[in-house]
């Protein structure tokens, strides 16, 4: 029973992450001071309020991760609550901003943004234990693989096919807007459906996604007829750049399914070939359609129309440049300046207000989150789990460089959010169901092997008795070990012919004799 007794003890973690939910806490509340302070609020208790109700929400996620999966990363829900924390501070802080602006024009101060995002925040939550709890064991997902697959590309496909009325903000068809009640991206669940699906049929078809091809400057490239799912997320990419206007998801799509196959595959030679389909079609879309050439006319040179589309990267710029290394401050900067500055550019408004230092801080807690999830891909011991560990961990990764690269002038905007950042619904909603797969693959991983109990060594007198062999006295001569009747005996090691001796029985005969 020692054993057991041991894999019983083994850590878990939860209480380092009890320890880290608390901090995240503390630094949430004491954020919130500095803005109420910096914007000249009244400090009260209500802010203690404040942080005891965010420590006790995700306290209740704690006990759940502790009673569905114990053996969980430790760091990656504290990270999320973290972020989490600090979106609805700059969302808060945003919304002191709107009133103050609706004020001086004499309007009415806007309806407030911090009540939602709380109310979705506490969804997301009730969401990421229904996942822990319905999900125990994540390769039970790979079943309704091919159902994720067709349910992902309905969503995808939904908000081209409905009225622009209720389907487009902002040029892009992304959202489904029901009358009188809150807006649904079905982008953001659609990910986590593809990934399921990808994951599912690499396990199936990775021994034939894996024969080799032809040859070609070093690179064994694929046989034409295996090219047919990145063929398939290649045109996927291309429609949703065409028809819903979307840079973002399109890249973030076709990213994922080229990092799933060369995970499952570890063959270099589809990343050439996707990253060079991906240029073709880029290319072919900025020559016929406008939208794409605004977006990369816009990312070359923003200040060339200030007064139009590059106003609001321009905005985020300044902003960004104001913020310099250590910000102005929680409460003390202009972020409500840019426009969409809670969704799109969320981190420029940080960026503004805790200048690069805090920047740097909120992309290392990003940092963490993502490679706790790839190292619970490494540590699991199915081939579904990893790449499904794999995948959900470099959506994280591609959406932060996607939006990020946006509002710095890497590459061309898109119409992504910050994860637990940005302002949104479905972008909390499916990034706490994402989270909340993650965990239980990463309990799967650090869960100790089940193993058997010792069985008690059983009494002298009831042990079972064994018949062994007496030794050949041939071996104590140093001959040979018998060979059984009708089996030619080994070769003599000494030089001569091979076979039985001319003075007397072989090896063989002696062993006969010696049992007769």
């Amino acid at each position: 029973m020692a054993r057991d007794s041991s894999a019983a003890a083994s850590p878990t973690g939860r209480g380092i992450e009890l320890v880290m939910l608390a901090l995240a806490a503390v630094l949430t509340t004491g954020a919130l001071v500095l803005v109420e302070a910096n914007q000249e609020q009244s400090l009260t208790t209500d802010l203690l309020f404040v942080g005891l109700a965010y420590l006790v929400l995700f306290s209740l996620a704690h006990v759940a991760v502790r009673k569905l999966a114990p053996y969980a990363d430790p760091l990656i829900l504290p990270s999320v609550a973290l972020l989490n924390g600090l979106g609805l501070v700059m969302i808060h802080r945003l919304d002191l901003a709107y009133a103050a602006q609706a004020e001086l024009r004499g309007r009415p101060a806007p309806s407030e943004l911090i009540g939602a995002q709380v109310t979705w925040t506490v969804a997301g939550l009730v969401l990421f234990a229904a996942v822990l709890f319905f999900v125990r064991d994540h390769r039970t997902l790979a079943r309704y693989g091919y159902t994720a697959g067709f349910v992902g590309l309905v969503l995808l496909a939904l908000p081209a096919v409905l009225p622009s009325s209720i389907s487009e903000v902002n040029g892009a068809r992304l959202w489904i807007r029901i009358p009188g009640g809150p807006g649904i991206q079905p982008g953001e669940f659609v990910k986590i459906l593809l990934i399921i699906f990808f994951s599912a049929y690499l396990v199936q078809k990775r021994n034939l996604l894996s024969t080799a091809g032809r040859r070609f400057l070093g690179m064994e490239l694929p046989r034409a007829r295996d090219l047919a799912p990145l063929l398939a997320a290649w045109g996927l990419s291309v429609a949703i750049m065409v028809f819903q206007r979307d840079l973002g998801s399109s890249l973030l799509i076709f990213g994922l399914v080229l990092v799933l196959l060369y995970t499952a595959t570890e063959r270099i030679s589809w990343m050439v070939i996707g990253l060079s389909a991906f240029a073709v079609g880029a290319t072919i879309a900025y020559q016929l359609f406008g939208h794409v050439r605004v977006r990369v006319q816009i990312w070359l040179d923003p200040f060339e129309d200030y007064e139009g589309g590059g106003f609001q990267l321009a905005q985020a710029l300044f902003g960004l440049g104001t913020g310099g290394v250590g910000g102005t401050g929680l409460g003390a900067g202009r972020p409500d300046l840019v426009p969409f500055a809670e969704t799109d550019f969320i981190f420029a408004s940080l960026g503004e207000e805790l200048g690069l230092i805090g920047l740097a801080a909120i992309m290392l807690v990003y940092l963490v989150l993502i490679t706790r999830g790839l190292r619970s891909a490494l540590a699991v011991r199915d081939s579904y789990g990893k790449l499904l560990a794999t995948g959900l961990s470099f959506s994280v990764a591609l959406q932060i460089f996607v939006v990020i690269g946006g509002v710095t002038k890497l590459i061309p905007l898109t119409g992504l959010t910050l994860p637990f950042l940005s302002y949104g619904g479905s972008s909390l909603l499916a990034n706490y169901a994402l989270v909340a797969i993650l965990l239980r693959i990463s309990h799967v991983a650090r869960a100790p092997l089940p193993q058997r109990p010792a069985q008690p060594r059983a009494p002298i007198a009831e042990a079972s008795t064994e018949l062994v062999q007496r030794p050949d006295p041939a071996n104590r001569r140093g001959g040979t070990t018998p060979t059984p009747a009708g089996e030619p005996g080994p070769a003599p090691s000494g030089p001569g012919p091979a076979g039985p001796g001319p003075s007397g029985p072989g090896p063989s005969e002696r062993g006969r004799s010696d049992h007769s």
